[in-house]
């Protein structure tokens, strides 16, 4: 696998605006909500942390939060790593392109709000990089996702062979792979627009996926040849990996899944 890598963790407020979960919670930003006692974004931490070849993590966030995060994930070092503050930008997507600016090497990129992300995910991303993949997204099939959860998700990816769910973790492999980003540096949440969508992959790959003619490796081969660049798909096994706090239904979701996982093997789902 590459020697090191860095991680960026995307923690800001969508719109500047407060998370109902964290104004309940009577804190600034969700990444501070707690589940089970601990903030959010110490379940990424530790996480990121137990991954070997970790040299820098890199989180993205208004300055005025800084000082609160910081209480969490410590000062730089502290935990053997050193962790930098980014000023987050207008949309999710200028923000991991600001955050993964000047970055040398692969880049792993996941939110703060990913509870269930576990180092052997991260692991397997590396791994695709290390096998040639210019990009790599974190898939898990709907099976998967429903066996953590019948509630866990409600909307898949729908492919000619399987039903996958996103699971908010990406990897690049590094500055030559960032011009990918280019393409969706229009706006944030672009899947709800239907033009943004078809200037990003093409009428062609949206209609395919939309009549579920196209199996999910011959999207990757699709959005590969479209951006210039080797994608990948790294579908992982657990579909608990695809279950982070969105809203206060998946907050109790993923709440109930930490409680099963902190009670060990065993514990019937």
């Amino acid at each position: 696998m590459p020697h090191t890598f860095t991680a960026v963790i995307l923690a800001a407020q969508r719109g500047g605006r407060i998370d109902p979960l964290a104004a309940e919670a009577g804190v600034t930003h969700k990444c501070l909500v707690p589940i089970l006692g601990r903030p959010l974004i110490e379940y990424v931490l530790d996480a990121l942390i137990a991954v070997p070849g970790l040299e820098r993590i890199r989180v993205c966030i208004e300055p005025g939060a800084v000082e609160a995060v910081k209480r969490v994930a410590g000062a730089s070092g502290e935990r053997g790593i050193p962790v930098d503050y980014v000023p987050s930008a207008e949309t999710i997507t200028e923000s991991a392109y600001a955050s993964a600016e000047g970055v040398e090497g692969p880049i792993v990129l996941t939110t703060a709000d990913n509870v269930n992300l576990t180092p052997g995910a991260v692991l397997q991303m590396l791994q695709e990089i290390e096998h040639g993949a210019d990009a790599v997204v974190a898939l898990a099939s709907k099976s998967s996702v429903l066996a953590s959860h019948p509630e866990a998700q409600r909307r898949f990816y729908e492919f000619s062979d399987d039903a996958y769910s996103n699971c908010n973790l990406y990897a690049l492999a590094g500055r030559q792979a960032l011009a990918m980003a280019e393409t969706f540096r229009e706006g944030g949440q672009f899947a709800k627009s239907p033009k943004r969508m078809i200037r990003a992959f093409g009428l062609i790959n949206i209609l395919l996926l939309r009549f579920r003619l196209i199996s999910l490796s011959g999207a990757m081969k699709r959005l590969s040849r479209r951006f210039g660049g080797r994608v990948r798909a790294a579908v992982l096994a657990d579909g608990r990996h695809a279950v982070d706090v969105d809203n206060e239904r998946t907050y109790r979701i993923a709440k109930l899944i930490l409680e099963r996982k902190a009670a060990g093997p065993g514990v019937a789902a």
